[in-house]
């Protein structure tokens, strides 16, 4: 088998890579930068908006996995140009290849798209996905955490320094995201399961976790007792702003973050639960926070 990836250099994307070294599957990626030579990795470099890269990472595949995406952007142009249009345009390469089946990595956001413009343009990309001819699959992750995560790493700062301030209260599920790339290569190869079907996978944990349980879990990661006030979601707005006017395009709290972080329900759908006899997480959420402030630790980063 032949996998098509996007993403791959991204942080799900290189647990997806390693997974699949693992299983001995070839993987072609599309690169913006020049990489490192691996086993079993062909790199194709170029990007979304490189039609003759996509046709070359589509020709010949098996399956394409469409993992890239962007997660911040300045107004709805930028989500627009990554997630929708760059979608659109993978799923083209994929068409005239007639690669057999199409895995996609969207977003629990999506599924509430009036709450930010991240979220539509998710769900605008799932959109696209449904209506092509291929046999697809979307996996909606909740939030992802492991080693090279720089999202999370915010929250395993703060509980260093015993306060960790968190949305308005609310439940969430989580994923390690060795787990979601299990799921993402399990999907591949396809089946009456997978068929074009929306998935929204999770830890195990079916009700997911109070933002204060998932606070405390982090402080007993980095062995810290944390308070975690919920900050109301005008407080996370203004804060957003500021952060918007400091760090500019690195900033990490936006206000279209800020808003979808503010909804109560992050919880991963048990209607769209992945088919046990597919797949089932293995990592519990103690053991993988306690895996992930170790990496941190082991790298610098925290």
């Amino acid at each position: 088998m032949i996998l098509a990836v996007t993403g791959a250099t991204g942080f799900v994307g290189q647990a997806v890579v390693d997974e699949a070294a693992r299983r001995g599957l070839a993987v072609r990626a599309l690169t913006r930068r020049d990489q490192n030579p691996r086993d079993g990795v062909t790199w194709v470099r170029g990007d979304l908006a490189d039609y003759a890269a996509l046709a070359e990472l589509a020709d010949g595949a098996d399956g394409v996995l469409h993992i890239a995406g962007v997660v911040n952007a300045a107004d709805k142009a930028g989500f627009d140009a990554g997630n929708v249009a760059g979608t659109k345009a993978v799923l083209d390469a994929a068409m005239a290849a007639s690669v057999a089946r199409f895995v996609c990595v969207s977003s629990l956001a999506a599924r509430e798209p009036s709450l930010s413009l991240y979220g539509q343009s998710k769900r605008d990309a799932e959109e696209l996905v449904k209506a092509s001819a291929l046999d697809w699959t979307v996996i909606r992750p909740p939030a992802i955490y492991g080693p090279r995560d720089t999202e999370m790493l915010e929250l395993f700062k703060a509980a260093r320094w015993h306060v960790m301030p968190m949305p308005p209260k609310g439940r969430a599920s989580i994923i390690h995201v060795a787990d979601l790339a299990r799921l993402l290569l399990d999907c591949v190869p396809g089946s009456a399961d997978v068929s074009r079907k929306v998935f929204e996978p999770d830890d195990g944990q079916p009700a997911g976790m109070a933002h204060a349980e998932l606070a405390a879990a982090i402080g007993d990661a980095v062995e810290r007792k944390v308070w975690a006030p919920s900050l109301p979601k005008g407080f996370l707005m203004a804060a957003a702003r500021v952060d918007r006017m400091i760090r500019g395009e690195r900033a990490k709290l936006t206000p279209d973050r800020a808003s979808y972080m503010s909804h109560p329900d992050w919880i991963s759908a048990p209607d769209k639960a992945v088919p046990a006899s597919l797949w089932q997480p293995q990592i519990p959420i103690n053991d993988g926070l306690a895996a992930t402030a170790k990496w941190y630790r082991q790298k610098g980063w925290l």
